[in-house]
């Protein structure tokens, strides 16, 4: 059986093992890159430099809201006009009431 010593230094000696192994396997590719990036003439630059083919990130633009068609003269709750009629509406809809009795 073994001792904790001894399984301790097996430990180490395979964790050794594996940072050489992960070491050797990021050379191997860092090598394969550059040697991609000689074969078509590319730089670091090229890399970094948003591309033809990449695709498109948002161009940042805030969605603006919609203003408010519809509102609630006693509880201020608004609507735009847009999407499904909020429970608020419904229900004084449902109460008599008409669209036009909230027109902003």
């Amino acid at each position: 059986m073994s001792t904790v010593a001894e399984l301790m230094a097996q430990k180490a000696e395979i964790e050794k093992k594996i940072a050489d192994a992960q070491r050797e396997e990021r050379a191997s590719a860092i090598a394969q890159v550059r040697s991609l990036m000689a074969q078509h003439g590319l730089t670091v630059a090229d890399l970094a430099s948003r591309s033809a083919s990449a695709p498109r990130a948002a161009t940042g633009k805030a969605v603006s809201k919609v203003a408010a068609k519809y509102r609630d003269a006693v509880t201020g709750n608004t609507w735009s006009g847009r999407g499904l009629k909020p429970n608020w509406l419904k229900a004084a809809l449902d109460g008599g009431k008409t669209l036009a009795d909230f027109a902003v």
